[in-house]
């Protein structure tokens, strides 16, 4: 079977008129600020949850809505609260699993945002908060989806969809892995839609290809037993800031590549990206050049990366003329599509080892490694994704890698090796992401969820 025109159109005239209600919910979202992080209100993630929950619900297609948690393996703690929906697939169409979560980034310092980040704001065609790129959005997507599709075919919607809204994407997804093995039998699917990722422009939908993979970790670097006065011994003794400095420096070339041996390179070919394009989407500074050699988008996606995120240091109106014993950096490198996460730490570990200068003491700790991704564009569903892309934003996808990593896609194809896994997203490349005054290009949305209404509208047509 097909989707007959007629549908077609039905379809996609009743998402776009869903838009309002959809923006409308996602603002309700937005307000609500569920950090999966301890040190926040963890009340929150519990109000966000039962929110996603009765919208799913409030669509009416589904056997079940639940908020679950799942145990954190290792510990005797759970994760925070996920929604599961679940329906079942009729007249042996295919199931299709909808990914997004729902938790946020902290804000960071508001006094760097525009409008409060919790506070939904719309200006320039672009709506700004905390989550209203990623990965509400996201959620909002999955929704409007759903209530087209359902508006349009009634009865006649046979396809079977799990929905699963995790709370805890930006905090490790420590239980993910966990949750999809409790609850394995409803959520295996033949396609499954991961709608975390970003687009190649505002105009143009991208489906991720690539992702590269991260190994994350702490390390603590130190030299003295205990601190002593800058100005009676500095010139004789290293201090930790001093061996950090000069070990952190030996990561990278003087053009600013991986210097670590070990790390692999993916042979890929990129499209068209000039340094004018990477300049107005990254913010880079009048003066300041790019790092790296060969393609920019090979380093950005093909290529290990290594990133300082966190330092533990002295803050500036706290110092004094003294000599630390020890510091501690966090210490985040992106491992090239089809290295395992876990090799390439122990490559950078080896090199840190071997390059610890005055003898100084390392210690690792908090290690955290997620594996990349490839996808195979072979199946059926890249080409009905394809498709949905083309009618929905109305020019054809572009297939992107990511230089980012979403781990736990490494979880979905080991517990359900046989579904066809999409890559989607709502972002464009001035979303802002994780950023201060993270925002949500308005008619990439809509595209976006047009374009997902028209796929499930496809995959109902579809027979197993």
């Amino acid at each position: 079977m097909t989707l007959d025109l007629s549908r077609q159109d039905a379809v996609q005239k009743a998402a776009d008129a869903g838009i309002p209600s959809a923006l409308a919910d996602l603002g309700s979202l937005v307000r609500i600020p569920s950090i999966a992080w301890p040190a926040f209100d963890q009340s929150a993630l519990v109000k966000s949850a039962d929110a996603v929950a009765a919208l799913l619900e409030g669509t009416g297609v589904f056997d079940s809505v639940e908020v679950k948690r799942a145990a954190i393996p290792g510990t005797d703690e759970f994760g925070q609260p996920a929604v599961l929906a679940t329906r079942a697939a009729r007249n042996g169409r295919p199931t299709v699993l909808l990914y997004a979560h729902h938790d946020v980034q902290p804000p960071g310092d508001d006094a760097l945002w525009d409008s409060p980040p919790f506070e939904p704001t719309v200006r320039n065609g672009r709506l700004y908060g905390r989550g209203a790129a990623d990965d509400k959005a996201g959620v909002m997507a999955h929704v409007g989806a759903i209530r087209a599709v359902s508006e349009v075919l009634g009865d006649d919607l046979d396809l079977g969809i799990a929905v699963f809204i995790e709370g805890e994407e930006e905090y490790g997804s420590r239980s993910f892995g966990q949750f999809l093995a409790d609850n394995a039998e409803v959520l295996r699917s033949d396609v499954i839609v991961v709608a975390d990722s970003g687009n190649w422009d505002e105009r143009t939908p991208g489906l991720t290809v690539s992702l590269r993979g991260n190994a994350r970790f702490t390390l603590t670097v130190r030299t003295l037993e205990h601190a002593s006065h800058s100005g009676m011994m500095g010139g004789a003794v290293p201090d930790a800031m001093l061996a950090t400095v000069k070990l952190l420096a030996t990561l990278w070339d003087d053009d600013g590549a991986v210097a670590v041996e070990g790390l692999a390179v993916r042979d890929a070919e990129t499209p068209a990206y000039d340094e004018s394009t990477l300049r107005a989407e990254s913010g880079l500074l009048e003066g300041v050049t790019p790092i790296g050699r060969d393609s920019i988008l090979s380093r950005i996606w093909n290529k290990p990366s290594i990133t300082i995120t966190g330092w533990d240091a002295t803050p500036v109106e706290a110092a004094s003329n003294t000599l630390s014993p020890q510091t501690s950096v966090v210490i985040s490198a992106r491992v090239a599509p089809g290295q395992d996460a876990k090799e390439a730490f122990a490559a950078v570990e080896a090199h840190l080892r071997a390059h610890a200068p005055f003898g100084a003491q390392l210690e690792f700790s908090d290690i955290d490694c997620g594996d990349s991704f490839l996808v195979d564009t072979s199946g059926w569903a890249v080409a009905e994704a394809r498709a949905a892309f083309a009618d929905g934003y109305g020019v054809d996808s572009v297939d992107v890698g990511i230089g980012g990593s979403i781990p736990f896609i490494s979880d979905l194809v080991r517990e359900f090796p046989a579904a066809q896994i999409l890559v989607t997203g709502v972002e464009d490349p001035h979303a802002r992401a994780h950023s201060p005054n993270e925002s949500l290009h308005l008619e990439t949305f809509r595209n976006a969820l047009v374009s997902e209404a028209l796929l499930l509208a496809r995959l109902n047509a579809r027979t197993n």
